[in-house]
């Protein structure tokens, strides 16, 4: 029997579990180059992060691009395919788990709760990344972005849809479930299927810590039990 306050707590993975915007970052790179583009700043690919790799390159793009709409749209499948070919390869050469995300997860183990992941990256990068850190069996569930197909719009049903975050409460036997994320579309997807939301301030946020209007706020991953328990 647990004595935690959930039955299932489920993470966004970048900017939450990980800190991955410098694989991400080059990827991006990797793909600008073969388009004629200037690379990024590494560090500018934390503002990136988020939306999943296609939403990520382009942004890379368009705020290179003058031609309106940004690029032909089978130049940018060939860019995109290429970044995604390249990050397959390349997805945990600096990639690492932030301070504190083992010795939290651990915790949970013991107390009871169970772990998922529910991410906008697509799940063979997320599993593959998981497994190279050696985190993957931490964990019940994992959900990518592609995970769950696409739905009558031909969009991957992702967040910011609820339904990764319902099949992940579905997938760990259901009950009681909290989501820990860093971004809009994490706080979003949260909302939308009526879980409690703690926003991970130290990741890659698109939000201010007031515009999250989160359930609770974390500053670093040691902070989160202590979270959840005063909810």
């Amino acid at each position: 029997m647990s004595d935690f306050p959930f039955d299932i707590v489920c993470f966004d993975l970048d900017g939450t579990l990980l800190e991955t915007h410098r694989d991400l970052g080059t990827a991006v790179n990797h793909a600008l180059t073969l388009g004629g583009f200037a690379t990024v700043p590494i560090d500018n690919a934390k503002d990136l992060i988020g939306g999943g790799a296609k939403a990520m390159l382009s942004q890379a793009v368009d705020a290179q691009s003058k031609a309106e709409g940004g690029l032909d749209r089978d130049e940018f499948k060939r860019l995109y395919k290429a970044m995604l070919a390249y990050y397959g390869d390349h997805y945990a050469v600096h990639t690492r788990p932030y301070p504190g995300v083992i010795e939290t997860l651990d915790r949970l183990t013991k107390r009871g709760a169970r772990l998922a992941v529910v991410t906008n990256k697509f799940e063979d990068f997320a599993r593959g990344v998981l497994t190279e850190l050696d985190l993957i069996d931490r964990f019940e569930c994992v959900i990518g972005g592609d995970s769950l197909g696409k739905g009558e719009d031909g969009q991957y049903r992702a967040k910011p849809l609820p339904d990764p975050i319902v099949a992940a409460r579905d997938r760990c036997g259901g009950g009681s479930l909290i989501y820990i994320g860093d971004s809009s579309y994490d706080r979003d997807a949260a909302r939308a299927a009526d879980v409690p939301f703690i926003a991970a301030c130290y990741g890659y946020c698109d939000l201010s810590e007031d515009d999250f209007k989160a359930d609770a706020l974390i500053h670093q991953m040691d902070e989160l039990i202590p979270a959840i328990e005063a909810l």
